[in-house]
């Protein structure tokens, strides 16, 4: 097992999230047509995010889960995604809300919207809870975005360093 890194600074509090998480479900229940959705989340580091996020969300809905890997261990991407849980149920004809809790070089949420795009969904819509604006990064829209985060290895709330540190309830960095 790799070495435990020291505990992360707090840079966004338990408090500011569950406000932010809040307000976000309002949005999105503004902004979506009305109706069912399937909000699909990313394993393993949207899980706490969405999980509070659905029941921010005031209507009718369905949730799966897509599990990928870029990161391993590492606190660099690979560059290659790997789906490693796909989804249970069809999503044709269903109007999807795709949650990720990080989104960075946009490698993985690209990855994910062409895969899903060809099973033939009504709609896909795009939510992270943590967004960095990387400055060699192409351009890639979401939708519904929690905080801008700065540019370091981000843990907690769901994220993880080498799978520890996803129960802390406030997003930190540890430095690598």
């Amino acid at each position: 097992m790799p070495a435990v890194p020291a505990q992360p600074r707090e840079l966004i509090s338990a408090a500011a999230i569950a406000t932010r998480v809040a307000a976000l479900g309002q949005e999105i229940d503004r902004a979506l047509p009305p109706g069912p959705l399937t909000v699909v989340g990313v394993l393993r580091g949207a899980f706490i995010f969405m999980s509070d996020l659905v029941r921010a969300i005031p209507r009718e809905m369905t949730c799966e889960f897509l599990g990928v890997r870029s990161y391993g261990d590492a606190t660099v991407s690979s560059g290659v995604v790997e789906i490693t849980h796909d989804l249970m149920a069809p999503i044709a004809g269903r109007r999807v809300l795709l949650v990720e809790d990080i989104v960075d070089t946009g490698l993985t949420l690209r990855y994910l919207l062409d895969l899903l795009h060809a099973r033939g969904p009504a709609s896909i819509h795009t939510c992270a809870l943590l967004r960095k604006k990387l400055p060699d990064a192409p351009p890639l829209t979401v939708d519904f975005v929690g905080f801008e985060a700065p540019n370091a290895f981000l843990v907690g709330y769901g994220l993880d360093a080498a799978q520890l540190y996803r129960n802390l309830p406030y997003v930190g960095a540890i430095d690598t």
